[in-house]
C-alpha cells in the first residue's frame, strides 16, 4: 500500500525531475500598478484570476478572507498542497475579516476608503444585506472601483441563483460545442468561465481606472457575470443560426468553418494538431504529403469546399500522419513551413524547449516544496512587465501590517481576534 507520505514524496520527486528557468521572489521590485489598492473579497477563481492579473502588474491585492476559513480556493489541493492558492494568490496579501457586521463591518469600510478597487463575488444582494452595498462603500470613498462578480449579472430574473461556472459553460451553449457528435456535450476540465471572466474583469477594471485618472470622473460599479464573457468568446452562434436555420453539431476537433482543421494520431501513439485554414497553406500541405492532385479537385477547391467534404481530406492527411511518428511528423511539416504542433501532456509542456527558452513556465522557491513550477507573466511589456514579487500568503498574515496603517495596535488585533473579528 502506498502511504500518504510515500505519494507526496513521488509527487515532489516527479517536479524535481524537469528543470526549468529558477528564478527569485523580487520583493522590493516596481511595478506599473505600484500606487493601486484592490481589496478582494471574493472566494475561488474568477475574483482571484482577476486580481491575480493585477497584481502581477503591481497592484497590492489584499485577500479579505473569513477567519479559520480563508479563500475556499486554498482547499483546492494535490497530494495535499493548495497548488492552486500558491499561484493565483501570488503577489497578494491575507487580511482575515467577519466583515458581516459590528467591528468587522467598520473595519472594511476604513480599508475601503485607502483602497481604489473592491472585487466581490457574492449573490447579487448580499452586501446589501450586510449594509455594505455600493451607496454605503461609496459614502466611505466615492471614488471606489467595485467589480461586483455573479453568475449570471446583478440584474435580470437570475440573479439571486448561485451561478457556478460549470452552469455558465452549459448554458452558454459553450458544452454542446465541445466534444462528439455521437456522445454527451462536454465540460471543459477547468475553471473556463471563470478565467475568461476573470481577463475580462481585468481590462474592464483598467478602462474604469482610466476614466477616473484621465477625466476625474467617480467610481463606479462594474457588473461583471460569469455568463456574458464565455458567450462572447464562443463565435457570432445567434448569427449564424438566423442566417442559416440550423444548430450546428458537436465535430470533435473539427470545426464549421474552416477545413482542414483536427487532431491526428502518429504511429507511436502520440498526437498532432494541424489546421491549414488559408488557401496557401492548404496547398502547401497537400504538396508535402505527397497529395498536390488534390489541390486541383474540385471537391477541395475553397475553403466551403473542404468544410463540405472534410471527412475525406481528413482520412487522406490521417493516412500521411499515423504512418510515422509524432517527431517525424514535425519535422516534415516544420521545414516545409505547415501549420502542424505537438499535443503535449504536461510531461511535454514541461520539456519543450519553447517553454523553456522563453520561461513560460518557472521554478520559484516555495516553503512546503522547496520550488514550485507555476506559469511567469503572461504578457510581456516591454517597458514596465509584471514581476513575481511574493510567494501566496499564509492566511491573516498581513493582519498587522495594513491594521497597523488604519491606526491599530497590537492590543487592537489581540481584542479583534477574541472576538472573532480578525
Amino acid at each position: 500500500m502506498v502511504t500518504k507520505r510515500k505519494a507526496f514524496n513521488f509527487f515532489v520527486d516527479k517536479v524535481k525531475k524537469h528543470p526549468l528557468p529558477e528564478i527569485e521572489y523580487r520583493a522590493d521590485a516596481s511595478g506599473p500598478l505600484d500606487d493601486i489598492r484592490v481589496l478582494d473579497l471574493s472566494r475561488l477563481v474568477a475574483g482571484n484570476a482577476l486580481t491575480h492579473f493585477l497584481a502581477d502588474f503591481g497592484a497590492e491585492v489584499i485577500k479579505v478572507e473569513r477567519p479559520g476559513y480563508g479563500d475556499d480556493l486554498r482547499n483546492w489541493r494535490v497530494e495535499g498542497i493548495s497548488v492552486h492558492w500558491k499561484v493565483y494568490a501570488r503577489n497578494k496579501k491575507s487580511v482575515t475579516l467577519n466583515f458581516r457586521q459590528g467591528k468587522g463591518r467598520k473595519l472594511l469600510l476604513e480599508l475601503a476608503a485607502t483602497a481604489q478597487i473592491l472585487v466581490e463575488n457574492f449573490i447579487p444582494g448580499t452586501l446589501e444585506k450586510w449594509d455594505l452595498g455600493p451607496e454605503i462603500l461609496h459614502q466611505a470613498n466615492p471614488d471606489l472601483i467595485i467589480v461586483r462578480i455573479s453568475g449570471w449579472g446583478q440584474r435580470g430574473p437570475d440573479r439571486r441563483f448561485p451561478g457556478f461556472g460549470s452552469l455558465v459553460e452549459a448554458r452558454t451553449g459553450f458544452a454542446t460545442m465541445n466534444g462528439f457528435a455521437d456522445r454527451a456535450p462536454v465540460l471543459p476540465p477547468m475553471a473556463l468561465a471563470d478565467m475568461v471572466a476573470g481577463l475580462y474583469g481585468g481590462v474592464a477594471t483598467l478602462v474604469a481606472l482610466r476614466h477616473r485618472e484621465v477625466s476625474g470622473g467617480p467610481g463606479q460599479v462594474i457588473d461583471l457575470p460569469l455568463f456574458d464573457p464565455l458567450l462572447s468568446i464562443l463565435g457570432p452562434q445567434a448569427a449564424q443560426y438566423e442566417l442559416t436555420g440550423k444548430i450546428p453539431t458537436r465535430m470533435g476537433s473539427q470545426i464549421h468553418t474552416t477545413a482542414p482543421r483536427n487532431v491526428y494520431c502518429c504511429s507511436d501513439g502520440r498526437y498532432v494538431a494541424l489546421s491549414a485554414s488559408m488557401q496557401s497553406m492548404f496547398e502547401r500541405l497537400m504538396e508535402t504529403i505527397g497529395r498536390s492532385d488534390l489541390i486541383v479537385d474540385r471537391r477541395f477547391l475553397t475553403n466551403a469546399d473542404r468544410v463540405e467534404h472534410c471527412d475525406i481530406l481528413d482520412a487522406v492527411i490521417a493516412e500521411f500522419i499515423e504512418n510515422r511518428s509524432q517527431v517525424e511528423n514535425l519535422t516534415i511539416f516544420q521545414e516545409a513551413n505547415v501549420t502542424v504542433g505537438p499535443v503535449h501532456d504536461v510531461v511535454g509542456l514541461l520539456e519543450d524547449p519553447l517553454v523553456r527558452a522563453r520561461e513560460v513556465i518557472v521554478r520559484l522557491p516555495d516553503d512546503e516544496l522547496e520550488s514550485l513550477a507555476m506559469h511567469n507573466i503572461p504578457a510581456r511589456l516591454s517597458v514596465t512587465p509584471g514581476l513575481i514579487r511574493d510567494p501566496a500568503p499564509a492566511l491573516g498574515e498581513h493582519n498587522a501590517e495594513i491594521l497597523a496603517q488604519l491606526g491599530y495596535r497590537d492590543a487592537d488585533l489581540i481584542q479583534f481576534a477574541k472576538e472573532d473579528i480578525i
